[in-house]
């Protein structure tokens, strides 16, 4: 038997994937080719190798390229079975004359063969066989060897039947084909556009767990992917546009990718294109501006002209697909586009090591007003029925990101969809509560507008958060939110919020965004307890808000790392109190006394004394856990000491649990220890505020802060008001 002969039986791969289309009955197989059926028959019987060679072979030469069908292909697995395969596939004895690949090589014929059929790809026996596949990507040897080329073609075959069952992606990046495939890829050698492809469905299929098992060999094909998109001259640099974005790695992207990516899209796009070589580059930039925001484009002239370049096409090609609302929309080529405009938003806004010189942030502020508008345009049209498709979601999301940088210009276009804005925002989150999953909803705050998928339920709140923050100020839009039910969705969004960063849900694995969504709110809120306190009175929503302040304080204060959280609870608790002083849940319950005793925690806390070099008198200095935030923290801290004055008259019981905290008793003391040319005038108008309204509550209060010589200290700060209050008997 000749090596040829062993060779040969390769054919049986070959036909296999050639007829996988082709599936005639059985019974028309037999008639059209008894011979083959004989042979067959010779297999099943075959007692030992030499036999099951022979009858292969015999197999082999019956059986024209494209005659074998699913039905024959099962027939000669059952015959053969996993056992010969096995065996040809780890032999290390070859028969004279014959190279030792070539008994491999019939073993992967084989097994291209039957991985023809779904269910045999995805038996444990071919499974198991994926490591040592794999080591047949990188095995040196003759490259122009026809055998040895066989047996790659049929190695990738195998793998590709595999990668095409419902687990096989997990079974491969398991079995090390991931690395393979890249060295296989950067070597270059036959076959490697199949690495490549194979590569690529991997990476589409599961992504995550390809980088955990393969990042530096992924980096390896990312660099020189990146290498020869930045040096193509061709049409190839239109595919590697396509192929790129699948390699950029979930974490940080290397420095020298980075500029090769955009060395090469500035090179693209700064020629005149047709749409479809255009848009993979957009798309490709997108990626980038959603990785790694404007960290990969260089600083200066050429930066900041390619930065404008890439705003100004994203705009222009937003406004030509949603302003002519008779073609069909690109919607991945447009989603691209908003994530280009998003990172133009960012650089805009930004004051300090901005890109953009000032003269282009007014250019691109005018250019991404006409591509808001119309944006707008195409949400006005939105139905019912299209309102969970993720391209509406992403519309709204940047028009999201454009109303919480500006809200005064396209104000009569933004008032007119805000009816829209608060429907589908109500739509999703309904949709999500009803669900009653936590955690899915948590996954679902992290969906980007990249993220393919028909429909899903998103969290159009958090993006709309900021602008409305804006809105609530302006008597117009607060007026429509507030008829439309934004405020009874808003508290209900809250308490949803709140509920995932209580005791039994672990906090540590929650997105920053749910914690900054709760700030906002809590801003929102603080609006409409300034704006239109008639509104807090009447609604019922916001009584539950109330208790639900209440409940939470004590143990929010006590954590650490959320003190501005807290600060923005015990602010917006306070305020409102004074506008439900009369409810019964704030006559002296448990929780009215346990929330204002964490809100004197957090207004007691914020200054301490502190040794002043080359002075014998301490001065006020912020503490520790403030310092850092207090840029944030203080307009919150002194409208909750504001807010904190008055609910004093309101509520009797109030003076009296203040003195057992000792607040004021401390307060005076503090003051007393330090200098005061070193607290600020308004620090020292907060302070007066707190203790007058104490002083004129209750008795007690006056002895008390008698007994701490208030009246020497408040001569020493001029405090005329407590002067006078606490020399009255």
């Amino acid at each position: 038997m000749s090596c040829c002969d062993l060779a040969a039986a390769g054919q049986l791969g070959k036909a296999g994937t050639m007829a996988s289309d082709c599936e005639p009955a059985l019974n028309q197989a037999e008639s059209r080719n008894p011979t083959l059926e004989r042979y067959l028959g010779a297999l099943r019987e075959a007692k030992n190798d030499s036999e099951q060679f022979a009858a292969l072979l015999l197999v082999t030469k019956a059986v024209k390229a494209g005659d074998i069908d699913a039905k024959t292909r099962r027939r000669i697995f059952d015959a053969v079975g996993f056992t010969f395969p096995n065996r040809l596939l780890t032999t290390k004895e070859a028969p004279d004359g014959c190279p030792d690949h070539v008994l491999r090589a019939l073993g992967v014929a084989l097994l291209a063969c039957f991985c023809s059929d779904p269910e045999l790809a995805a038996h444990p026996q071919v499974l198991n066989k994926i490591p040592i596949l794999s080591t047949f990507l990188t095995a040196r040897g003759d490259p122009d060897d026809a055998a040895r080329r066989s047996m790659i073609d049929d190695t990738y075959q195998c793998l590709t039947a595999v990668a095409g069952t419902a687990r096989g992606p997990r079974h491969l990046i398991a079995g090390g084909t991931v690395s393979a495939l890249c060295q296989a890829y950067l070597g270059h050698g036959y076959g490697f556009d199949q690495a490549l492809a194979l590569l690529v469905g991997l990476l589409a299929a599961a992504e995550t767990q390809c980088w955990k098992e393969a990042e530096p060999d992924l980096l390896a094909v990312l660099r020189g992917l990146s290498e020869d998109f930045q040096k193509a001259e061709d049409a190839s640099k239109f595919e590697l546009c396509q192929l790129l974005p699948l390699f950029l790695p979930p974490t940080t992207v290397p420095p020298e990718c980075l500029r090769d990516l955009q060395a090469g899209l500035a090179r693209i796009l700064g020629s005149k294109l047709s749409s479809w070589q255009r848009n993979p580059a957009l798309k490709l930039a997108a990626r980038l501006a959603h990785a790694c925001g404007s960290d990969w484009i260089p600083a200066g002239s050429s930066g900041s002209k390619f930065l404008a370049l890439l705003v100004n096409l994203a705009c222009v090609e937003v406004r030509l697909a949603l302003e002519e609302t008779s073609s069909e929309v690109k919607e991945d080529v447009v989603t691209a586009c908003y994530a280009l405009m998003e990172l133009g938003i960012q650089e805009c806004t930004r004051c300090e090591q901005s890109l953009l010189k000032e003269p282009q942030k007014v250019q691109l502020v005018s250019v991404m007003k006409e591509a808001i508008g119309a944006v707008i345009h195409y949400l006005q049209q939105v139905g019912p029925e299209k309102q969970k498709e993720p391209f509406v979601f992403a519309s709204v999301r940047i028009l999201g990101a454009w109303l919480a940088e500006e809200t005064s210009s396209l104000r009569k276009e933004v008032c007119q969809l805000l009816p829209f804005l608060v429907r589908y925002a109500k739509s999703l989150y309904e949709e999500v509560e009803e669900t009653n999953d936590l955690s899915q909803q948590v996954a679902n705050l992290a969906i980007s507008p990249t993220t393919p998928g028909s429909t899903w339920p998103g969290d159009a709140l958090r993006l709309l958060l900021p602008g409305w923050c804006h809105l609530t100020v302006e008597d117009g839009p607060r007026e429509i939110l507030i008829k439309e039910g934004a405020p009874s969705l808003l508290c209900k969004y809250f308490l949803q919020q709140w509920e995932l960063t209580s005791p039994g849900h672990d906090t540590s694995v929650l997105p920053d965004s749910v914690e900054i969504s709760l700030q906002t709110c809590c801003h929102i809120f603080l609006n409409l307890v300034v704006t239109a306190p008639g509104l807090i009175k009447r609604d019922a929503c916001f009584t539950s808000l109330m208790n639900t302040l209440m409940t939470s304080l004590p143990a929010l204060v006590q954590q650490q790392g959320r003190l501005l959280l807290a600060a923005n609870v015990a602010t917006l608790g306070l305020l409102m109190a004074r506008l439900l002083s009369t409810s019964p849940t704030l006559q002296g319950t448990p929780a009215s006394r346990g929330f204002f005793a964490a809100a004197i925690l957090f207004l007691s806390q914020s200054h301490v004394a502190r040794a002043s070099p080359g002075s014998d008198q301490a001065v006020l200095a912020l503490s520790p856990d403030y310092e850092g935030i207090w840029a944030d923290l203080q307009e919150l801290w002194f409208l909750g000491m504001q807010a904190f004055t008055g609910c004093v008259p309101l509520l009797p019981w109030l003076a009296p649990a203040a003195l057992r905290s000792r607040w004021p008793q401390e307060l005076l003391q503090l003051l007393a220890s330090v200098s005061p040319n070193s607290v600020k005038p308004e620090m020292v108008a907060a302070y007066q505020g707190v203790l007058v309204e104490l002083a004129r509550a209750n008795r007690l209060c006056r002895e008390a802060m008698r007994l701490q010589a208030g009246e020497e200290t408040a001569s020493h700060y001029r405090m005329a008001a407590l002067e006078q209050c606490l020399s009255e008997p």
